[in-house]
């Protein structure tokens, strides 16, 4: 079973930390903050530890900001900083600069490509709006793919775990950022630009679509796999223009056969099945399913085809898991499957899930 998370906020990542800190500065008080930053540490979530760690650091370095912040952009090349090792120390950046601009930014830009500051900088968003959004404009022309990449994801409308900040929520303000960026020569920083696209396209579709057609009508050398990655919550939900978008044609495509391995499947098991699907229109084939029960139905992905003319027909197995997850309750019962040809529900079949 994998680590959970949260026990990678430990001992050895608050070492490396206090490594880095002892090296930029004398003074530091290396055993009293490790002391403080492990003491209650195992009864906390990742979250709370990384906050637990911030708190302890904070506790160490009583300076004058600006004095702190140079302390920590120093730390940064003097022990081998990851991301939890550093996070702790952006989330203090985000705590305690919130007074200092200019002198905070430049801490989160020094330790983000050792652990991100995405998270960080979105109290400064928040809070000084387009003095902070100009500085990431500026981190988007940046050699540094990391900085690069910081300036879209920090600015992500709908960042996992991040902050909300509701005036990214309106369309606008990001997309001249995402221009710049929407080619990048790094994956790493293009993922985070379709990421982004796909968050805007949850409040704003129409304003995404248009936003990937004019990409697509400049050109660039990576414009049709960050087009693909960004609609994909927008095909999740069978969005039409998003379908047209890829070539596919909306609600086309028949089910001829849908066959469950079985129709009883124990939590923790596996529903596995086969799908034999016929084309209506030559082009894509976007194959996705929904599994629902009462109150919740939850769509995934299954395949693409390409269909070279109407009539074509082609066979995918799927299984899906039920195996228990800290995120998602599943209990016994009543459920259906639902196949969803080019966004239309095309066939579905009754199963139980019941407990093992």
């Amino acid at each position: 079973m994998a680590q959970p998370l949260k026990e990678m906020i430990n001992a050895e990542s608050v070492s490396v930390l206090a490594d880095g800190l002892a090296a930029a500065w004398a003074p530091f008080p290396r055993r009293r903050f490790t002391e403080r930053a492990l003491a209650g540490l195992g009864g906390l979530e990742l979250k709370d530890r990384v906050r637990h760690v911030a708190a302890a650091l904070h506790e160490a370095l009583p300076l004058p900001y600006p004095q702190v912040a140079g302390i920590v952009r120093e730390s940064a090349s003097r022990a081998a900083l990851d991301m939890w090792s550093g996070w702790p120390a952006t989330d203090h950046t985000a705590a305690q600069g919130l007074d200092h601009l200019e002198s905070a930014m430049g801490t989160l830009a020094v330790l983000t490509p050792y652990s991100t500051g995405e998270f960080a900088v979105r109290p400064y968003l928040e809070r000084y709006r387009e003095d902070a959004l100009k500085i990431m404009y500026g981190w988007a022309e940046s050699p540094d793919e990391h900085l690069r990449r910081l300036a879209s994801e920090g600015s992500r409308p709908r960042l996992p775990w991040g902050s909300r900040v509701r005036w990214l929520m309106t369309p606008g303000p990001t997309l001249s950022l995402l221009d710049r960026l929407r080619d990048d020569p790094s994956e790493y920083v293009r993922r985070s630009v379709a990421n982004h696209v796909n968050d805007l396209a949850k409040d704003h579709p129409e304003v995404a679509l248009e936003l990937l057609s004019r990409w697509r009508s400049d050109g660039g050398s990576h414009v049709e796999a960050v087009l693909r990655h960004a609609v994909r919550g927008l095909l999740r939900s069978g969005h039409p223009e998003a379908l047209r978008l890829v070539g596919a044609t909306p609600g086309s495509g028949s089910v001829e056969v849908l066959a469950l391995e079985s129709d009883t499947v124990a939590v923790g098991g596996k529903l596995s099945f086969a799908v034999t699907v016929t084309a209506g229109a030559p082009g894509p084939v976007l194959l996705k399913y929904a599994i629902r029960r009462a109150g919740s139905r939850r769509v995934f992905h299954m395949g693409r085809r390409e269909a070279a003319a109407a009539g074509a027909a082609f066979t995918v197995r799927k299984s899906h898991s039920f195996r228990p997850v800290t995120t998602r309750d599943e209990p016994p019962g009543a459920r259906e499957l639902e196949v969803i040809v080019n966004g239309r529900a095309a066939a579905s079949a009754t199963f139980t899930l019941v407990a093992p």
